[in-house]
């Protein structure tokens, strides 16, 4: 069945999220709320409830509909997560059932679940492209340092000295400033700034900005999700000399250690293509990388999809966007990145 897009559907669903080790920030009710004041897309959340009515299987899923891109159904949208979570076997049976019903009905080309190890057996497995990073984060400073290879710690440790400041911050200039210039350079169109306006609204001190400055001037900086004991830092963007004066470093030293005053005991590092630079970058951190499987039920198309940088259709189109201007890329974005989930 459908969750009702009510306040108290919405407490219902985020309290069996609560219940749950094994749940993500990206199964949280607020990501429906954050997708329709930025994208208008239908999001229908499936529910499964048991025998006494209680909610035992969450699946939150978001459709798009794009001429350049095709109709799906994906959980979760604009995430790297947010698979279905379930408490019981059946659960998770029902709310797939309930997933390849609306895909049929709605006439998708596929429905697809990311990060998520195993589902039925009309579900496509993929599982070589991304790898996720994630470690425990020691409580003291020394110790902490003492986590990090040699390499990587030395490298830590020359970046303390280079007199770098600090800020917490809720205002979204500076890290949409510096985001939108890593995401031109990579040749990736940005989501409209009222999508991270609207993350910081919705889901509150849970999302968090930290910002690297570098006499009085931003360098480096972070949105990051706070879900559990977990801290993840999400989008991050830099001004390229960053890698050279270690403002990157900075940042996620000093995320670690703000994560340890908000009580968070595991650094998230998130997902990276296998075999790329940030692949090995938090590999340098100590990081180990660990698979990550989507699923996939094919419904109006009979081969994998494969929106992603590393498909060679997309090659010219990300060398001629890297050299666009970055106010004509941030105008340009809104009308493709919205499909871009």
């Amino acid at each position: 069945m459908l969750l009702p897009d009510t306040k108290a559907a919405s407490a219902e669903w985020d309290a069996f999220i609560a219940s749950r080790p094994d749940s993500s920030f990206f199964q949280l009710s607020g990501w429906r709320e954050v997708v329709k004041r930025s994208f208008g897309h239908a999001c229908p959340y499936v529910i499964s409830r048991d025998g006494a009515g209680a909610i035992d299987a969450v699946l939150p899923l978001t459709e798009i509909n794009s001429r350049m891109f095709g109709h799906f159904l994906i959980s979760n949208g604009f995430t790297v997560g947010g698979g279905p979570l379930s408490a019981s076997p059946a659960g998770l049976a029902a709310v797939l059932e309930e997933a390849a019903e609306l895909g049929r009905a709605r006439k998708v080309a596929y429905v697809e679940l990311r990060d998520c190890p195993a589902a039925g057996p009309d579900w496509k497995a993929k599982s070589d492209l991304y790898a996720g990073f994630e470690g425990p984060i020691a409580a003291t400073e020394a110790d902490n340092l003492k986590q990090i290879p040699r390499k990587q710690r030395a490298v830590v440790r020359k970046a303390l000295e280079q007199g770098f400041t600090i800020a917490i911050e809720r205002d979204i200039q500076p890290f949409f400033d510096l985001y939108a210039r890593t995401l031109r350079d990579h040749g990736t169109p940005i989501l409209p700034r009222r999508f991270y306006e609207s993350l910081l609204t919705v889901f509150g001190e849970a999302c968090e900005i930290l910002t690297i400055r570098k006499d009085g001037v931003p360098t480096a900086s972070v949105m990051s999700f706070f879900h559990g004991n977990k801290v993840l830092p999400y989008y991050t963007g830099s001004l390229v000399e960053a890698r050279r004066s270690g403002a990157n470093d900075m940042m996620y030293w000093a995320l670690m250690r703000r994560a340890v005053e908000r009580g968070a005991t595991i650094f998230d590092f998130g997902r990276s293509k296998v075999g790329t630079g940030p692949y090995s970058f938090k590999s340098n951190w100590g990081f180990q990388p660990r698979p990550i499987t989507h699923q996939y039920l094919l419904l109006g198309r009979d081969s994998l999809p494969n929106l992603n940088p590393t498909n060679p259709r997309y090659a010219k189109i990300i060398a001629a966007w890297q050299r666009l201007p970055i106010p004509v890329a941030n105008a340009i974005s809104p009308f493709i990145s919205r499909s871009l989930a």
